[in-house]
């Protein structure tokens, strides 16, 4: 008995001693300090096309204390971290050189784990009511004409490859970001011009769209592999490629090096940047290209072939693995330089690790609304979705704005599933 009490106490004592930690954070003990998450927040000063150099920009808390101070570099561009919170961002008129004044502070709330950009306007403050409405319609217009053409070219690829294999792929907007991150890679990295890194970035997507193809859609179309889980392998990739860019790029998005925010040209009511007249300009010529590449050479036309009808294409003589290997390589051009020009004209000349998989659902929707499996059908749709959802600002907050494209290809689907250009499948 008294051996069995003595191992009772001793027990008792070591379940004391064990959760006496507790029991003093029960009584009151103070807990050990928590760490506080920071978040880098960053910018660019831009005064009519010029880079503001040696101003200070502060961040204020709620209270009015200064949080954190940096100054900008001779490019304009600022950062600093500060804790996740929300604060009051301002650049000190003092600092400015002569004749440049900034229009007023930004309040924003850091988050991590994402983007803080803080953007200030540099003149004259203009109120909403000194733009004519037909003005701020023509403006969101001429946007939407851009930022539809860089849709497009991003989404024919898209299309072609559903018209020649049926397959939906989901993994699409990955070769977008890839083609974003590798023009970065040359510019940044490698320390290539703006130009020569985005012609190596699209050689690139070839090579990506052609290994994409043999190592792995090929392979599952010869073991008769269905469409509904060729569908999953797609959902897997991009999630796989998407990922594996996150930890080999960066969680942050960076500039492109040598790419300078210009001032609007202006004809009469139509003002724009030389940044999306380029943009405008290499997207009709590359879709016009495209074209007539369906409609005049021998590849095209038995590209137009086998997504018509893959089985009559086979019968006719056509290689269909030859044409489907084409396709891929050009789809996967296409999307490399699809983001290359959404990184220059939507991001202000940024890749971000995610870019190409907002952009996917806006593609479908293009296609969807297009009809299916045919490029003009992708560039038409894709057109409209581009236009709306430039135009849906005019009466919905700008963070909002892709929701109308999503809208969009809802109801397509229930008024006209074949899209504006498809033609309905006769069953049976």
């Amino acid at each position: 008995m008294a051996s069995g009490s003595l191992g009772t106490r001793i027990a008792l004592r070591a379940l004391v001693l064990l959760f006496l930690p507790v029991l003093a954070g029960l009584l009151g003990a103070a807990p050990a300090a928590a760490v506080q998450e920071t978040a880098t927040v960053s910018g660019r000063l831009v005064n009519a096309g010029e880079p503001v150099a040696d101003a200070r920009v502060r961040a204020l808390d709620p209270d009015g204390s200064e949080v954190a101070t940096t100054t900008s570099g001779d490019d304009g561009r600022w950062s600093f971290e500060v804790p996740v919170g929300s604060y009051t961002f301002e650049v000190d008129p003092e600092t400015l050189p002569e004749g440049v004044t900034v229009q007023g502070s930004v309040d924003r709330e850091v988050e991590a784990g994402r983007l803080n950009t803080v953007v200030f306007t540099f003149g004259e403050v203009r109120t909403s009511m000194e733009t004519p409405l037909y003005q701020q319609v023509l403006d969101r217009a001429i946007d939407g004409l851009r930022f539809g053409l860089v849709i497009a070219v991003a989404a024919v690829g898209l299309s072609l490859i559903f018209g020649t294999t049926g397959l939906t792929n989901f993994a699409h907007g990955e070769l977008v970001t890839l083609g974003a991150v590798t023009a970065w890679i040359f510019n940044v990295t490698l320390g290539m011009g703006l130009l020569p890194a985005a012609l190596l970035a699209v050689v690139v997507g070839v090579a990506i769209g052609w290994l994409n193809n043999t190592a792995l859609w090929r392979p599952l179309r010869k073991r008769r592999i269905g469409l509904i889980p060729q569908l999953v392998v797609s959902i897997g990739l991009a999630i796989v490629l998407r990922y594996l860019i996150l930890m080999l790029f960066s969680d942050r998005t960076q500039a492109f090096e040598g790419y300078a925010v210009t001032a609007q040209r202006q004809w009469g009511p139509i003002a724009i940047t030389d940044v999306n007249m380029m943009t405008i300009a290499i997207s009709l010529v590359v879709l016009v290209a495209v074209a007539l590449l369906l409609q005049k050479t021998k590849i095209g036309k038995a590209m137009r072939a086998v997504a018509d009808n893959k089985d009559l294409a086979a019968a006719s003589g056509i290689n269909v693995e030859r044409v489907i290997t084409y396709v891929w390589c050009l789809g996967g051009g296409l999307a490399a330089l699809g983001g290359v020009l959404l990184a220059m004209s939507e991001l202000g000349g940024r890749v971000q690790w995610e870019m190409g998989f907002k952009l996917l659902l806006l593609m479908f929707a293009g296609i969807t609304l297009g009809g299916l499996g045919t490029a003009y059908g992708a560039l038409l749709g894709c057109l409209i979705v581009g236009m709306l959802v430039q135009l849906s600002t005019l009466v919905v907050n700008p963070d909002l704005k892709y929701v109308g494209g999503l809208l969009i290809l809802i109801f397509i689907l229930i008024v006209r599933p074949q899209g504006i250009l498809g033609s309905r499948e006769r069953i049976g």
